[in-house]
């Protein structure tokens, strides 16, 4: 059964019918915020930045939120295939067992737990993140205001059903309440502009990448906010997937082109040639925020995505792997204690990803545009 689709904006599209894909038309990768999930583009990550993209030399811009921006920081260490390998073995280990007279383990000691295994897994090798000679990191964050300026057991849950019926009016409204702040490295500019949503760019520097990544990371409820990260507006910072679910952000526009000296994406009135998009995804809808993921009608493509190549395993292929799905963050009760039963299912379905390669690599020799599906 074939395991990986390939969609195309009609950017994209074009652009593959004239030329083919080749590596050095990337200059832009998206991560997605979707916890467990992202572990099936394991086998995808090692062989893009470890064999494919390697292979050329222009500047690519790396933007992740939660477990994506782990990914993309982990793109960016000098040994990407092995510290992909250890992203995955570190994550599928994951355990922690809650507190004595606790059925589940508190937000805090998952929040310490993680911020230590963090500490652990980049130790010493900050710099090559920050200073890798061609890819720019920018870690995507939800920063609370009013209400959720800080975190409350009675203002925190109060200030996110307000951010809940304001995102169901409109998307850009739920500003009010939560702000994408940015960490970029190098100065980079951001490869997406910003009028859709309230947003704010810090510079990534030593002291704050952990902090940062951790926010990225800290869904709400399950883990504590970062509070008060160097270099960035005080406050309350949360999972960058609140604002940034699947980064479904401008990529498409002139301020890019502009940014990247006539090598970024082309917009209206604009004759710069595409810089591409290749987002490795676990499925087609690119759903703008996490409060968004009931809201049907959001969840198609717009002209943000035009110049995006998105590549996401088939949804019957997906029914072969242990449960018929997705490992996912429920699998955490479904297996209980079952540690080993977890793990078990978990790896089965990584090692299943493998085919998305092996397709991958097929459909990069010989492009078919029969097999390039409408993003």
């Amino acid at each position: 059964m074939p395991a990986l689709r390939i969609y195309a904006g009609p950017t994209a599209r074009q652009h593959i019918a004239e030329h083919g894909l080749q590596a050095q038309d990337v200059r832009v990768v998206p991560g997605a915020a979707g916890g467990p999930k992202g572990l099936v583009l394991g086998p995808l990550d090692r062989f893009i930045f470890g064999e494919w993209l390697a292979a050329s030399d222009q500047p690519v811009h790396l933007v992740g939120a939660s477990i994506g921006a782990w990914r993309m920081a982990t793109a960016c260490l000098t040994n990407p295939v092995e510290a992909f390998q250890r992203l995955e073995d570190d994550y599928i280990a994951q355990d922690f067992a809650p507190e004595p007279g606790r059925k589940r383990p508190s937000a805090r000691l998952v929040s310490e737990q993680f911020g230590q295994s963090l500490a652990v897994f980049y130790g010493g090798r900050v710099q090559e993140v920050l200073q890798h000679p061609r890819y720019r990191l920018h870690i995507v964050t939800s920063r609370g205001r009013h209400l959720l300026g800080r975190e409350h057991s009675l203002r925190t849950p109060l200030g996110y059903l307000g951010a809940f019926l304001t995102n169901c009016v409109h998307r850009k409204a739920m500003g009010a309440w939560l702000e994408r702040v940015v960490f970029s490295s190098q100065q980079a500019p951001l490869p997406f502009a910003t009028s859709d949503y309230r947003t704010r760019q810090v510079a990534l520097c030593e002291a704050n990448f952990n902090p940062a990544l951790q926010a990225s990371c800290s869904i709400p409820f399950m883990l504590r906010s970062v509070r008060d990260i160097p270099g960035a507006p005080p406050g309350a910072y949360w999972d960058g997937g609140i604002t940034d679910y699947h980064l479904h952000l401008n990529y498409a526009s002139d301020l890019i082109a502009a940014h990247a000296g006539g090598t970024g994406a082309a917009g209206k009135n604009d004759s710069k040639p595409a810089g591409l998009v290749l987002y490795p995804h676990f499925q087609k809808a690119v759903v703008p925020g996490w409060l968004d993921k009931g809201l049907k009608w959001r969840h198609g493509a717009t002209h943000f995505l035009d110049n995006m190549v998105l590549l996401a395993p088939d949804p019957a292929w997906v029914k072969t792997l242990p449960n018929g799905k997705l490992p996912d963050r429920n699998d955490f009760l479904r297996y209980g204690t079952d540690l080993p039963g977890r793990m078990k299912a978990w790896r089965s379905a990584v090692t299943a990803s493998a085919q998305l390669v092996d397709e991958l690599q097929e459909w990069l020799a010989r492009p078919d545009m029969g097999q390039l599906h409408k993003l």
